[in-house]
C-alpha cells in the first residue's frame, strides 16, 4: 500500500490529520513529514499546506502532492516546486457546501445591508431602513464555473436569486445561464445586482477586479470575493465603495494575508472582512477527500480537481 506522508498545517496538526485518516480511511499508511525518523524517500504521496521554503525539492520523487487548499498558484510559484509531479486541488463535497453557504450568507447580508445593522448596534441606534427587493428580484453573478462556481449558482437558483455565471470558454450547461469570453463578459457585468468572484488565480485573472472592471457593473452592485485576493486592486475597490458605484463588499480573501493592521480595508463601512475561512472542510472531509484522490491516481484514473499547468489551475 502506497504511503502518505502529512506535512499540511504544521507538526502540531499531525495529530488530528492521524486521527482522520484513522477514522476515514484506516488502510492508508500515513507518516508525519516531521518525523525525525522520516526519510522522503519512503512515501509516495504527501499533503501540504505552506510547506517549509526548500521542503518541496524533497518531493520530486513523489507520485503526487495534494494540497488542502482549492488554490495552489502558492505552490506552484515556488521556486522549489516540482512540475514533474501531479498536483491535486482540495475539493469534495463539504467543500463545495460550505462555499455555498457562505456566498448565500454574504448575498443575503448585502441584499438587506445587514452591515448598516451592525454599525446601529455599536451606535446603541434604532432606526429602521425598509428593504423591498427580495431574492427573486436580486440578480447574482458568478465569476468562474469551476467545481465550486457549479455549486454556488445551483445553490443560490435553488433559493429563488436570478442567477447566471461567466466563464472563459463554452460549455454545456442547463440550469444557469452561461456568458463566455471577453464578448460574453460585455454583457454579463451590466445585467447582475451582486458579483460573486470565484475566478482561479492565473496571469490572465490577477488584478482583473480594477477600477475598468468595476465601472462595468451597475451602479450599486454588491461585490463578494471568495476566489483569490491577487483578482481585485485594492485601491480600485475602496474607490468604487467611496463613490458608491459599489454599495458593499463581502472579503473573504485578501492580497496579504494575514491582512495587515495598517490596511484601510479594515475600516471601509462597506466591507465585511472574514479571515479566508469560507470553505474549510473538516479534517474528516478533507482527509476522505484526500484517500479517494490517491486511490483513483492509483486505479490509473484522473482525479477532478488534478492540477492542469496549461490552464493555470
Amino acid at each position: 500500500m502506497r504511503t502518505l506522508a502529512v506535512s499540511a498545517d504544521g507538526p502540531d496538526a499531525w495529530t488530528s490529520w492521524r486521527d482522520a485518516f484513522a477514522r476515514v480511511a484506516p488502510d492508508l499508511p500515513t507518516v508525519s513529514w516531521f518525523d525525525p525518523a522520516f526519510d522522503p524517500k519512503n512515501a509516495d504521496y504527501t499533503l501540504v499546506w505552506e510547506p517549509p521554503p526548500g521542503e518541496m525539492a524533497r518531493m520530486g520523487h513523489m507520485r503526487a502532492i495534494l494540497c488542502t487548499g482549492a488554490g495552489v498558484n502558492h505552490l506552484v510559484n515556488r521556486s522549489d516546486f516540482p512540475a514533474n509531479v501531479a498536483l491535486v486541488r482540495m475539493g469534495g463535497d463539504q467543500t463545495a457546501v460550505l462555499m455555498a453557504d457562505y456566498v448565500m450568507w454574504a448575498a443575503i447580508g448585502l441584499l438587506r445591508d445587514a452591515k448598516s445593522w451592525t454599525r446601529q448596534q455599536t451606535q446603541h441606534v434604532w432606526h429602521r431602513k425598509p428593504v423591498f427587493r427580495n431574492s427573486a428580484d436580486t440578480r447574482i453573478g458568478i465569476l468562474g464555473f469551476g467545481n465550486l462556481g457549479a455549486a454556488v449558482a445551483r445553490h443560490l437558483a435553488a433559493a429563488g436569486f436570478n442567477v447566471s455565471a461567466w466563464c472563459r470558454s463554452p460549455r454545456e450547461e442547463k440550469q444557469i445561464p452561461l456568458f463566455f469570453g471577453e464578448d460574453g463578459l460585455s454583457d454579463f457585468l451590466p445585467s447582475i445586482d451582486i458579483l460573486v468572484n470565484l475566478l482561479p488565480s492565473t496571469l490572465q485573472t490577477r488584478h482583473i477586479i480594477d477600477a475598468a472592471f468595476l465601472s462595468r457593473l451597475s451602479k450599486g452592485a454588491g461585490f463578494i470575493n471568495v476566489g483569490r485576493g491577487d483578482h481585485v486592486v485594492e485601491k480600485d475597490l475602496l474607490a468604487a465603495l467611496d463613490k458608491e458605484q459599489l454599495s458593499g463588499a463581502v472579503l473573504d480573501v485578501v492580497a496579504t494575508e494575514p491582512l495587515p493592521a495598517t490596511s484601510p480595508l479594515w475600516d471601509q463601512p462597506r466591507i465585511t472582512l472574514t479571515p479566508h475561512m469560507a470553505s474549510e472542510a473538516s479534517r474528516d472531509a478533507q482527509a476522505a477527500y484526500v484517500a479517494q484522490a490517491i486511490n483513483e491516481l492509483e486505479n490509473g484514473r484522473t482525479p477532478p480537481l488534478l492540477y492542469r499547468p496549461e490552464r493555470g489551475y
